[in-house]
């Protein structure tokens, strides 16, 4: 037969004073790693952020090329918009500069609502809109999410699936 034994008071401190450490150690670690995250998540917001906004200027000084030194130039890359999806970083510039052959057709652009989502280490997603203003006074909107990749030490747009606002008509507006 087993003998229990009582547990002191002292042995029970002990304890208690073990697994209260246990805790303040283990919320310690998970403060640290989610403080790592948090700052490694703002370096990455702030990485594509900037590769975004030289998109913007590039676009914004009417330079398509510069524009598109933001894309993975590969004929991997992929492009999709209005039902379709294209391949290739040239068929993509072929395609900006047929829909944007000009400067002033170009209009000035700008992003915003930008939401990043980390996929992998050198991988991250991102959401946002786009706002197109043209020197007639159209306004074309629409939203877009980006795969982005880590080469080197620069971020390339791998994917992007770019979609325009559809403008409603009254009659479209009454039947919702």
């Amino acid at each position: 037969m087993h003998k229990i034994y009582p547990i002191s008071a002292i042995n029970l401190l002990f304890i208690l004073i073990l697994v209260v450490f246990g805790f303040l150690v283990n919320d310690a670690s998970a403060q640290s790693e989610q403080q790592v995250d948090t700052s490694a998540n703002e370096n990455l917001e702030k990485e594509l952020e900037q590769l975004l906004g030289k998109q913007v200027a590039a676009w914004n000084e009417g330079n398509l090329e510069k524009f598109m030194d933001t894309y993975w130039k590969s004929p991997k890359l992929t492009f999709s918009s209005g039902g379709k999806t294209n391949f290739g970083w040239q068929a993509t510039l072929n395609n900006y500069q047929k829909a944007y052959p000009t400067p002033e057709k170009m209009g000035k652009l700008h992003f915003d609502e930008l939401r990043v989502s980390k996929i992998e280490a050198h991988s991250a997603l991102v959401l946002g809109h786009w706002h197109l203003r043209l020197v007639d006074g159209q306004q074309r909107d629409g939203n877009f999410t980006l795969v982005v990749m880590k080469f080197g030490n620069n971020w390339k747009i791998v994917h992007d699936h770019s979609s325009e606002l559809k403008k409603l008509t009254e009659k479209e507006i009454d039947v919702q």
